[in-house]
């Protein structure tokens, strides 16, 4: 366990090498310039920039400090936000999308679980029909589709009741966190539900399924010990990268919502060609990502006792 779990951590500095490295690469082959939008344009004043930037040495030269600043845990100074550092940004406004992400993934999970036992349990049924077509539906529709459909449907029932139930936009109460984690939560709930729904019916039809109802088991006890249980194995699988997706992915639903998350001031930078802030948020992500898999492969091996991880 322990040849393997270091085995992993090796794998994991090595992707997230090759994530900082592509990143890097891409960043110094985006057309534009990233000093372009400074209002100080004399050259004198440009030249001390790129020294602080580093932009007037050669590219490996670049290379080799970002690397090196990056192991020291230091992202760099943004270029159009004033004397403010990625790494402060970070730690300012992920806290917000990982609260968010958290909230979206109980509800995901939650539900994928529930709706794919269901969907399996009533299977080709009038539930299943209904529960899978929405499933799709979930799949399908971009996100941003539902977040202004929820906004719409929050300024209507605000107007029609004549009082605030929820807030629209914003951040700061739990009311504001309610209909953004459920728009967030769709797309993965649908697909954990379709996943939960085809790892239900090959756990029905099993062997020590039949075996638990020939020696007259209740139904409630063989549909939690042995169908739930097995079932969810692959829900687990995936849960860890779905944490990771949900969490750092809500850039969209967060523009909409107006929450002041990671994602939010990840657009901006893209908008902006801020590369301190692109370059030290997209490693940060890749970095959390590799992590939550790792995580997942570890967790699994000590909820199922039939994996052995070599």
């Amino acid at each position: 366990m322990l040849a393997y779990t270091l085995k992993r951590l090796v794998q994991g500095v090595i992707t997230v090498w090759f994530i900082a490295t592509a990143t890097f690469i891409a960043m110094h082959n985006v057309p534009g310039d990233p000093l372009s939008n400074d209002k100080a344009v004399s050259p004198e004043i440009r030249k001390n920039l790129e020294e602080k930037y580093g932009l007037d040495k050669p590219v490996m030269e670049q290379y080799l400090i970002y690397m090196g600043n990056m192991l020291e845990g230091d992202f760099g100074i943004s270029f159009t936000q004033q004397n403010r550092r990625v790494n402060d940004i970070i730690r300012e406004h992920f806290p917000v999308s990982a609260i968010l992400g958290i909230l979206a993934i109980v509800f995901a999970a939650l539900g994928g679980i529930l709706w794919g036992a269901l969907t399996a349990l009533y299977r080709n049924k009038l539930p299943d029909v209904i529960i899978m077509f929405l499933v799709i539906l979930g799949i399908s529709v971009p996100s941003f589709v539902f977040a202004a459909l929820g906004q719409l449907t929050l300024v209507n029932v605000n107007a029609l009741l004549g009082f605030t139930l929820l807030p629209v936009a914003g951040w700061g109460s739990v009311g504001h966190m309610i209909v953004p984690s459920l728009v967030l939560g769709l797309g993965t709930m649908a697909f954990l539900t379709r996943l939960m729904r085809s790892s239900m019916l090959e756990v029905v039809t099993s062997d020590y399924v039949r075996t638990a109802r020939s020696k007259g088991l209740p139904p409630t006890r063989i549909f939690l010990k042995h169908q739930l249980r097995n079932a969810v194995l692959p829900v687990i699988t995936v849960l860890g990268p779905s944490i990771a997706a949900i969490t750092t992915g809500g850039f969209v639903v967060e523009l909409v919502f107006a929450i002041p998350g990671l994602g939010r001031y990840f657009v901006q930078a893209v908008q902006q060609l801020d590369y301190t802030v692109i370059m030290g948020t997209t490693v940060f992500y890749g970095a959390f990502l590799v992590f939550m898999v790792i995580l997942v492969d570890l967790i699994y091996g000590w909820v199922d006792p039939r994996v052995r991880l070599e």
